[in-house]
């Protein structure tokens, strides 16, 4: 177990760094509790576990050193930590980064709080909580896939793996750590760029309101100043702009960076300091086209699931996270759907790295959203992920739903769509947002459709029409209506090839050879490129799942082609691309 000591050490919230903090990762006591009978027991104030866990990993994983791949109904984790004496005289929060589904959390048999939702962070103040140095921190966890009343994502109902659903993932799967801060320290920041003036509304936030406080800002670009601004406290929120003195855009495959620091100060003391970072870009809709910076770049994006062979939901790895991220642009790839799963957050750390454009999606499915309780169950956590990721110059665009297929005969509830659209919006009017991608559109800034045709000839043929300027290809005609927005096309292709899996899954016919597969890949992706109605693509998917075969990488992450061979087809310029530089062009006339 030692080996795994190393595992997932790097600071888990990388876009909001203190120097003050303490990884809780590693080796702590664990025990099922399939009769959720612990509480009541009382587990939390005198339990002894007897199985040994490694944290972060899921006890379905490998890495966890458990590997139990079965239901379970709630499990328990147990670990004292010795808090650092300087500690003491400051506030000391505990953080978890996700917890599948509702953790219970005690620290020296006090409950220090509860949370709901298998995707986002959470922490508690737990000062009041310790015992001097000591903390006992006991984490109680339920978990059911099964009962509709929560989102599951690509996690599998049955016991077995099946089809496009995997392994499960119970319990604790992101980084637990702990954070020494003052009594009053900054709780989250947003920025909201604007690449025509380099101008930066800076939002802040903080945990308590106190007097003589004020906040320094100062912003960097390849460690030069940039913008300084100094902010006087009046409240627990704070508005302040920087004005930046050069302006380099994010872009894909530009990832341009300012770094910032945010010092909070009372009578001229630094009290609390964070360091960030922003990218300066915009994402607007003009023309029926999705544009970045006043540009249309056609989104090449690729389904990608956020899966591994070890770890599950959990990569074993911070620079597995950034693999993935290279081995998609090696193909000519320029973003990805983050499918049925809020990432962790340095997946989106490396997206703003290396200039990749991402879509923000819960992992919605197994969550019954036929009446009004699947909003109650749903929003909380999707508003949590809005405020985590916002300041992400990678995320490009929100898509809360994933094919709302009617469940039992019963249709959705399209109010639970349209609310969610609505609050999405009013959180973040940055952004597009796509209800639901698939089907069934109720309100939605993107039209976006799946079709997995294999037959080159009848899927172009789908798309003839609108090539021209005529009708729009609409699935399911009874059910959702194109009212002139940008359409992309999210899930197409699927190509089954993996010739060593007999017993695998994927969509159509198994191409006869590779040369087939790759003229299959051409023509599906070219008749989406040359379409000028189409402003994006998003190709099923990047590497194999379990029993899901049908990746340009397998499971372990090596290339079943030739990566030049797709990145040549990819990197085709687009038709839209085509309109704009003729346009440019003439403008320059």
């Amino acid at each position: 177990m030692e080996a795994c000591m190393s595992y997932r050490n790097e600071y888990p919230r990388p876009q909001f760094v203190r120097n003050t903090w303490l990884n809780l990762n590693g080796e702590w006591q664990f025990a099922f509790d399939h009769g959720k009978s612990g509480i009541e027991r009382e587990l939390y104030k005198h339990g002894s576990f007897n199985e040994k866990i490694q944290v972060p990993f899921c006890p379905e994983s490998k890495l966890s050193g458990i590997g139990y791949t079965d239901f379970m109904a709630a499990v328990w984790y147990k670990r004292s930590v010795r808090v650092p004496k300087g500690w003491l005289e400051q506030r000391t929060t505990l953080h978890f980064g996700a917890v599948d589904y509702h953790a219970h959390v005690w620290v020296n048999g006090k409950k220090a709080g509860e949370h709901k939702g298998g995707y986002t962070p959470f922490s508690f103040d737990i000062t009041d909580l310790l015992d001097g140095e000591e903390a006992t921190i006991v984490v109680y966890v339920e978990d059911d896939n099964r009962s509709g009343l929560q989102p599951r994502g690509k996690q599998s109902e049955g016991y077995y793996s099946a089809g496009c659903d995997y392994t499960r993932t119970t319990g604790i799967w992101q980084t637990v750590w702990m954070e020494s801060v003052s009594s009053t320290y900054v709780t989250h920041a947003k920025f909201k760029t604007n690449p025509k003036d380099g101008s930066v509304a800076v939002e802040l936030y903080l945990n308590q309101y106190d007097r003589d406080v004020t906040i320094d800002l100062e912003a960097t670009f390849n460690g030069k100043i940039v913008a300084e601004e100094t902010a006087i406290v009046a409240g627990q929120s704070v508005q302040s702009f920087l004005h930046l003195s050069e302006v380099h855009l994010w872009e894909p495959g530009q990832p341009n960076l300012y770094d910032v620091t945010i010092t909070l100060k009372k009578e001229e003391n630094v009290i609390d300091r964070v360091e960030s970072y922003f990218g300066v870009r915009s994402v607007s809709i003009k023309n029926k086209v999705i544009l970045i910076n006043d540009k249309p770049i056609f989104q090449r994006l690729v389904l990608d699931q956020g899966f591994y062979p070890d770890g599950v939901y959990t990569a074993p790895t911070d620079e597995h996270l950034k693999k993935d991220i290279k081995i998609s642009m090696d193909m000519g790839f320029n973003g990805a759907r983050m499918h049925e799963k809020i990432f962790e957050p340095r997946y989106l750390y490396w997206a703003d790295q290396l200039g990749y454009l991402v879509w923000g999606e819960h992992g919605n499915w197994g969550l019954d959203i036929t009446g009004s309780k699947g909003l109650e169950q749903f929003l909380p956590e999707w508003m949590e992920s809005i405020e985590r990721d916002f300041n992400s110059p990678a995320l490009i665009g929100w898509c809360p739903f994933n094919e709302t297929w009617d469940r039992n005969g019963t249709r959705q509830n399209d109010q639970v769509l349209r609310i969610t659209y609505e609050v999405t919006k009013r959180l973040d009017p940055t952004r597009p947002v796509i209800d639901t991608s698939g089907n069934f559109h109720v309100i939605t800034d993107v039209f976006d459709i799946h079709d997995y045709e294999q037959n080159v000839e009848k899927f172009a043929a789908k798309f003839e029409e609108m090539s021209k300027g005529g009708n729009v290809y609409v699935t399911f005609e009874d059910r959702q209506q194109y009212e002139n927005q940008p359409y992309f096309v999210s899930e197409y292709g699927g190509i089954w090839w993996n010739p060593d899996e007999k017993d695998g899954w994927g969509y159509g016919e198994k191409p006869q050879s590779e040369h087939e597969f790759i003229e299959r890949y051409q023509g599906l992706t070219v008749t989406l490129l040359n379409n000028p109605s189409i402003c994006a693509f998003c190709y099923t998917q990047l590497y194999d799942v379990e029993q899901e075969v049908n990746g340009l990488y397998t499971y372990q992450r090596k290339a079943k082609f030739d990566p030049s061979l797709i990145r040549k087809i990819n990197s085709q310029k687009a038709a839209i691309e085509k309109d704009f530089a003729f346009a440019v062009n003439r403008s320059k006339e």
